[in-house]
């Protein structure tokens, strides 16, 4: 008997518990949307606060809407602030800038038949391009003597041909390079101008190419190149496997296997791709012999 007194003494001690904590939640959420001080617990506990909490302070986010009640249930209002604070960035995104640097990666192609697999490789060379007087290309760091300093520039040929998706005409500006890439020693250097070329054209002049289903920055840069072994992989990363299906130029990525290494063996000369193809016999020659 005495066993079951003390268990509905812990019962009714439990359900009081509760229903007392329930009332003060609900007392801080009302003094919440009044706008009144909540006291001391809400103060310390402001750090932990998130945009899916229960209780969202205006002042950590002046652009939420005049409610500050936003219970885990409210999916559709949660993904509309979400999708607005997304707007707001990318319309950011979408003001043409004065100077901007692109970083972009080596590439090492003819990995499969014809050029269709390529693969990224950890050799970055930095890219600044700024709105000037006058037309001007600087460089240092690897092949910096080499590389052309006018406008047949795959950099140059990458701007004009973003200001060109933009529809707007192509500024003065100034280029400067941080090559780690060697120049014309195989391992994608053209690709990598191109795309940096490409990037900081569409960021010059507050463009922004579609994505899904279209994948407008490849279809570009494979333009320019001719190909899509080399600019994919600048693009996306990793391996890339990539055709033209008819239509448009497509790619996928490759597994990459786990503690894959490269060596590279980088010549002492300059060897375009256009020249080391003229090299080779024509295919219908070749078939022949």
């Amino acid at each position: 008997m005495s066993s079951s007194n003390e268990n509905v003494k812990l019962v009714a001690t439990a359900t009081a518990a509760a229903a007392a904590g329930a009332a003060i939640a609900y007392g801080l959420m009302k003094q919440a949307s009044a706008g009144k001080p909540t006291g001391g617990l809400m103060r310390r506990n402001s750090f932990s606060r998130r945009s899916g909490s229960i209780y969202e302070d205006p002042d950590l986010n002046p652009h939420q809407s005049s409610s500050n009640l936003l219970f885990p249930h409210n999916h559709e209002e949660k993904m509309r602030r979400r999708i607005a604070a997304r707007v707001a960035v990318e319309e950011d995104n979408m003001t043409p800038r004065d100077s901007v640097t692109v970083k972009v990666p080596a590439s090492s192609a003819n990995m499969g038949p014809d050029d269709t697999i390529g693969i990224a490789v950890d050799l970055w060379s930095d890219i600044t391009v700024t709105r000037a007087e006058k037309f001007e290309i600087t460089a240092e760091g690897l092949g910096a003597d080499e590389m052309p300093k006018d406008e047949t520039n795959y950099m140059v040929t990458g701007v004009v041909a973003a200001f060109e998706a933009a529809n707007k005409p192509v500024p003065a500006l100034k280029y400067h390079v941080i090559s780690r890439i060697p120049y014309a020693r195989g391992l994608g250097s053209s690709s990598a101008a191109i795309v940096a070329g490409i990037i900081a054209g569409l960021v010059l002049a507050g463009h922004r190419l579609p994505c899904w289903g279209s994948e407008a920055l490849l279809q570009i840069a494979a333009g320019i190149e001719g190909h899509p072994d080399n600019v994919a992989p600048v693009i996306y990363g990793g391996i890339q496997i990539g055709i033209h299906n008819g239509t448009r130029w497509v790619t996928e990525r490759a597994p990459t296997p786990p503690g894959l290494q490269l060596v590279t063996f980088i010549p002492d000369f300059i060897g375009k791709t256009s020249d080391a193809r003229n090299v080779l016999e024509p295919m219908e020659h070749v078939a022949h012999i």
